[in-house]
């Protein structure tokens, strides 16, 4: 007539998963039903990540030992009982279970030095965890010692309801009805503490019984008004055997006579024949609940959960705080009202805490402790690159793409889209730069411009310095395509239009050089390489180099061209916003090509640096194309080792430089002929030989 003991442990589970608890303990009795208690709980606990701190067992034969050996027993308990960090204690068993709870403070209260010892180590500091079993011992505990160091106790009882009438059926009980018996007699004697007289006289220790006293006035739990769960367990027992009765002698099938009166004559029923009819019997009792049997023949119920709040009277009353009911739909089988809970005053913080240590708190995982259970672990703190976020966290984890981990490593933080822009001071300087050159080289195109018809505007092939200009000014304008957050059509020009136009610039200083070494030796006589003097050979030159580059682009677009990319890993806390390039390989072949170009240049300029001084300008040549394959040997390394904007202002930085090296080395010593020093820009002055 009680639902299954096992849903039991389901409740407790739930109940200590509810309020985090994962560090208790455990008392029970030393029988069958303990041994199997600790068989169904102690697996359950694991798999819920919940850990027995210490695992009390009642002996057998508790009272048939001396005093002395009870007390030696509940010392040995003490240490462990009293100093465990386990805030909960689950009690399985009978009254048993609570008189070892009794007798290990009595030892304890007779052990402590002082009140206030006792009161910082006091028992009253665990949250009791009672199963159903124990709801009748109560009333022995009670009388042994005082309630109130169970208050705030949780319990399993068995479900019950208010059935009508019944507290006006117990205001008719008393002694002296008609309906008296030894067991009313005796019972109304001990909760009165008076005695009734009888045949052989009244009890000289007690006070005769004034016959004024009333059951209503009896404070639980010497006696409730309300049907408790066992009481309500016996009322549907009596009323399931009735439905069986009248199952058995209502069917034509079963044996039944008639005597004259035509009454029934009740043939003798065996005790096993009514098994299979109230495993089938299905009915409402008067409280309005429907009594059922499963397949097992089990009461298919659950259990109320009760919080047992204790008076300064030594009474107590149980508060409904919750229910078990494995026949309830999903979600609704465990329910508790936290917030109605009593906890016992000894707490400070409600709920209690019951763990092994202090939790994780965020920024922090668990890192188990060797040789000890799995409750019990270090705190860690996340790795870089990680954080938890709640407390107790078994691992830390990632942040999400866009998010790096707070300081404190409990939070993830959106990154911040990093890309070398107009408004911060590196790009400010880097556009500031590339126009400043920008303008230098249109000045210096200007004077050429202007000074076309003197002997060294003319004497250094006119349309190739024209030509290299305006690739150099069209480089220093192509470094601004870097600055400014990508998109699809900066991306797709940024490397092609630089690696086009530098192709022109290099390949025009090539075609300079070369066109420097065949006009000297065409200047003698009978050579060969008369007749390739002109603009045919210089323009030649220009167009087949930069044409080849043209390719590379045209081939690097085609298979797979540079496009915005969001590059959220290589600098911490930021989204770099950059241009992928799509095809590495072809990104360093336009490179390599164009460091052909200036080897190549330098190798023919170094080898005519001694032509005489009217056609000495492959020294500047030399020394323009030292600069350029420096600054670009040296970007490699460095663009490579470096992320993010900076990435971008190193390559912006290469070409500004280059560009200036060229500019700088091949038109400076022309500037200040034309400027400084117009006496030397004369046609005398160039066709000067070496003798």
């Amino acid at each position: 007539m009680v639902p299954n003991e096992d849903t039991q442990y389901l409740g407790i589970i739930q109940l200590l998963l509810h309020f985090g608890w994962k560090w208790i303990g455990l008392i029970t009795l030393d029988n069958e039903g303990g041994e199997r208690f600790l068989q169904m709980l102690e697996p359950m606990l694991s798999q819920n990540g919940i850990c027995s701190a210490f695992t009390e067992i009642v002996p057998k034969n508790i009272n048939f030992l001396s005093m002395g050996e009870i007390i030696d027993l509940y010392l040995n308990d003490i240490p462990v009982f009293m100093n465990s960090k386990a805030n909960v204690v689950v009690i399985y068993g009978e009254n048993r279970s609570l008189a070892r709870l009794v007798g290990i403070l009595i030892v304890r209260i007779l052990i402590a030095p002082t009140d206030a010892e006792f009161e910082e180590m006091t028992i009253a500091r665990k949250v009791w965890i009672m199963t159903a079993q124990i709801d009748i011992a109560l009333f022995t505990f009670q009388k042994m010692f005082h309630m109130e160091v169970l208050h705030g106790a949780i319990s399993f009882t068995i479900q019950s309801k208010q059935v009508l009438g019944f507290q006006e059926f117990l205001q008719t009980i008393h002694p002296s009805g008609a309906n008296r018996d030894g067991f009313i007699k005796d019972f109304w004697e001990e909760a009165f503490d008076c005695s009734i007289p009888n045949a052989h006289g009244s009890n000289k220790l007690r006070q005769s019984c004034t016959g004024e006293e009333r059951l209503e006035s009896l404070t639980a739990p010497f006696f409730e008004m309300s049907m408790t769960g066992h009481s309500y367990g016996i009322y549907n027992a009596v009323y399931a055997l009735a439905h069986a009765f009248h199952g058995m002698y209502s069917s034509r099938t079963n044996h039944r006579a008639m005597e004259d009166e035509k009454r029934f004559v009740l043939h003798h029923v065996k005790p096993w024949q009514l098994h299979s009819l109230i495993q089938r019997i299905s009915f409402n009792n008067n409280a309005e609940d429907e009594v059922k049997f499963n397949e097992y023949g089990e009461l298919a119920g659950g259990f109320d959960i009760t919080n047992l709040v204790t008076f300064p009277n030594n009474s107590y009353v149980r508060v409904k705080v919750g229910r078990l009911d494995l026949q309830a739909p999903n979600g609704k089988k465990f329910t508790i009202t936290a917030e109605t809970i009593q906890w016992n005053k000894q707490f400070i913080q409600v709920p209690p805490f019951s763990l092994c240590n202090d939790k994780c708190r965020p920024g922090y995982s668990k890192k188990k402790k060797e040789g000890e259970k799995f409750c019990c672990y270090d705190c860690a703190s996340c790795p870089e690159g990680k954080i938890t976020n709640q407390m107790d966290m078994d691992e830390c984890i990632n942040c999400p793409k866009h998010q790096y981990p707070n300081k404190g490593k409990n939070n993830c933080v959106h990154k911040v889209k990093s890309f070398l822009s107009f408004e911060e001071p590196l790009g400010i300087t880097l556009a500031s730069l590339a126009l400043f050159f920008s303008l230098v080289t249109i000045l210096v195109l200007a004077v050429f411009i202007k000074q076309r018809d003197t002997p060294i505007v003319k004497a250094n092939n006119e349309s190739l310095t024209y030509l290299l200009l305006m690739s150099l000014l069209l480089c220093f304008l192509c470094s601004l395509l870097f600055i400014g957050q990508p998109n699809r059509i900066s991306c797709l020009l940024r490397q092609t239009a630089f690696g086009i136009i530098f192709s022109i610039a290099v390949s025009s200083v090539l075609a300079k050089t070369i066109v420097v070494v065949v006009a000297f030796m065409a200047s003698k006589p009978g050579n060969i390489f008369r007749k390739w003097l002109g603009k045919r050979l210089a323009h030649s030159i220009v167009i087949s180099c930069s044409l080849a580059q043209v390719v590379i682009c045209s081939a690097w677009l085609a298979s797979s061209p540079p496009f915005p990319n969001l590059d959220t890993n290589s600098v911490f806390g930021e989204i770099n916003v950059e241009c992928n390039e799509g095809s590495v390989t072809m990104f360093y072949c336009v490179l390599g090509y164009m460091g052909f170009l200036a080897i190549l240049s330098f190798t023919v300029a170094f080898l005519a640096r001694k032509l005489p001084d009217s056609f000495n300008e492959a020294k500047f040549i030399t020394f323009s194309m030292l600069v350029f394959c420096s600054v670009w040997l040296s970007f490699v390394p460095t663009y490579l080792s470096t992320r993010g904007k900076y990435m971008v202002a190193v390559e912006i930085f290469s070409i500004l430089f280059s560009s200036t090296g060229l500019l700088g080395c091949i038109f400076t010593p022309k500037c200040y002929i034309i400027l400084v020093r117009p006496d030397l820009n004369n046609r005398e002055q160039l066709i000067r030989h070496k003798h």
